[in-house]
């Protein structure tokens, strides 16, 4: 629990930092025919060069824990491309994604109520969701294995 509460810290620190806890960062980011700003990518690869950093020095298994939480699921189908979707419209309409939302509200960010209460409704409608539509099959599995045919 200390840990998994450092690491958030830590996760929110970075986001202020960063300047991703501004809505209007995100706004400029996204606005590619005016001022576009390219701070969101530079931060976004900023943590993709860490993550990649921290898989290879990784121990095998966690050091704190039976195993690493995996996402189970490896399809791409139509919930993950609407889920995609309504996150992409919401973040770009709101300016705030989870993490920058809730640090926000945590900063006290009048905007950012008014987001995280609209995430809060979406996570209940989802959860009612999941109890009335059963789950569709993947269109296409993600794996990880190379298969030699489609080498050459």
């Amino acid at each position: 629990m200390i840990v998994a509460f450092a690491s958030g810290l830590l996760f929110a620190v970075g986001l202020a930092v960063s300047g991703m806890t501004l809505p209007a960062n995100i706004l400029a980011f996204l606005d590619v025919t005016g001022s576009w700003d390219p701070s969101l990518a530079l931060v976004m690869g900023s943590g993709l060069a860490v993550l990649a950093v921290m898989r290879l020095l990784a121990p095998k298994r966690p050091l704190l824990a039976a195993s690493f939480a995996e996402p189970a699921a490896r399809g791409i189908d139509t919930r993950l491309v609407t889920g995609a979707a309504i996150f992409g419209i919401g973040w770009g309409l709101g300016g705030f994604c989870p993490g920058p939302g809730i640090v926000a509200f945590g900063a006290g960010c009048p905007a950012a109520l008014l987001f995280v209460a609209a995430m809060a409704v979406g996570m209940v409608a989802h959860s009612l969701f999941e109890r009335v539509v059963p789950e569709s099959q993947p269109a296409f599995e993600v794996t990880s294995e190379v298969k030699p045919e489609t080498c050459g």
